[in-house]
């Protein structure tokens, strides 16, 4: 909001500061490193990522992918210390995702976080996956006090800033929009690779027909589980045709770039509804959507007329940063370190719920 601007009690360094950061709170396992100059300066060292992909149709399981992240961590982390021509002795500390995520996941790479930590003598610090995300998202974009709109495979919430804590305005009643879009893929039968939401964001650029959807906004709250209920519905329709022949010309047909199409275009606004709201609220011009949907380019089109209409902007970021990374990790990480923060071993475990209103945002005004 409008007011007096408060100094930053996170003060340039005297040194500069390196961290490696680990992610693995889903299918993507990530590390990066990154360093924070005498000058205040931000750079990103090295950002390598390994993808558990599984069959078309197919979701990935969690003994399944914390079984990945075991056998791809050691790859993952030589490479990205590798990248960032620096030793494992060059680190002021390791960072990792204590949570949200899926439990087996989390917990392997708090594992290896653990294993790093004793062995080369580095403090560890614990970071919230959400806040990685909107730190990055922030130090990337150049977004000085933004709406954030976080939407992901496990996450839907609309966010604030306020009074060192970041404050959610609106979320998903139930489950994430990545994740209505990821189950509606395995319907249709889309592939995994790269990933199931850009594969329904092809396809429904491909669409033509908008088939009528529930639209649930419930305050600044969101439904999605009847919206992905009503959708597949439409699978088992006698106008459905799964191949979309194209010597079928008839208006009434329901194919599935049209399924997509209505999906994305629901749900998108949806989000910006309540993204709308939020900054009417509190005053800001700013919209920052971060998380894995946010590489979606029709939610940012979505975003930026209605941005565009209020006299405001769209900050963005590439697919580097938006999926599930480990230089976000490292980013959170290096900010709480550089506070004072750390993890102790005793408490260094990770949790399934960590609500991105828990954590102490110390290192902002």
């Amino acid at each position: 909001m409008p007011g007096r601007r408060r100094e930053s009690p996170l003060k340039n360094p005297s040194r500069a500061y390196i961290a490696l950061g680990l992610e693995g709170s889903a299918n993507k396992l990530g590390a990066g490193v990154i360093k924070h100059a005498v000058d205040g300066s931000t750079e990103v060292l090295s950002n390598v990522r390994h993808t558990y992909i599984t069959p078309p149709g197919e979701g990935f399981l969690p003994r399944d992918t914390a079984q990945h992240h075991r056998e791809w961590a050691l790859t993952v982390i030589k490479d990205a210390v590798a990248k960032a021509k620096i030793t494992m002795h060059d680190l002021d500390c390791i960072c990792y995702t204590k949570g949200p995520g899926m439990g087996a996941p989390l917990q392997s790479v708090a594992l290896v976080a653990r294993t790093l930590s004793l062995l080369y003598e580095k403090p560890l610090v614990g970071v919230n996956h959400c806040v990685g995300h909107i730190e990055m998202g922030r130090q990337v974009t150049g977004a000085q006090n933004p709406v954030v709109l976080y939407v992901s495979g496990g996450n839907t919430q609309v966010i604030a800033y306020s009074r060192q804590c970041y404050r959610i305005f609106g979320e998903t009643l139930d489950i994430a929009v990545g994740n209505c879009l990821d189950r509606f893929a395995r319907v249709i039968n889309l592939s995994n690779d790269p990933s199931p939401g850009y594969n329904i964001e092809q396809e429904a650029k491909k669409g033509k027909r908008l088939v009528p959807l529930p639209y649930t906004t419930k305050g600044m709250d969101v439904s999605l589980s009847g919206i992905l209920t009503s959708i597949e519905a439409y699978t088992s329709d006698r106008r459905y045709r799964a191949q979309g022949e194209p010597d079928e010309e008839s208006d009434d047909l329901i194919r599935p770039a049209d399924l997509c199409f209505s999906l994305q275009e629901t749900v998108f606004s949806m989000l910006v509804e309540i993204t709308e709201r939020a900054m009417a609220h509190i005053g800001s011009r700013e919209v920052l959507i971060v998380g894995g949907v946010g590489c979606n380019e029709r939610l940012q089109e979505m975003m930026g007329i209605m941005a565009q209409e209020r006299g405001g902007s769209v900050f963005a970021t590439d697919e580097r940063f938006c999926i599930d990374n480990g230089i976000m990790i490292a980013q959170a990480g290096l900010l709480s370190y550089r506070m004072g923060y750390q993890t102790p071993l005793a408490k260094s475990t990770c949790t399934q719920r960590f609500r991105t209103d828990e954590v102490h945002v110390a290192w902002r005004p």
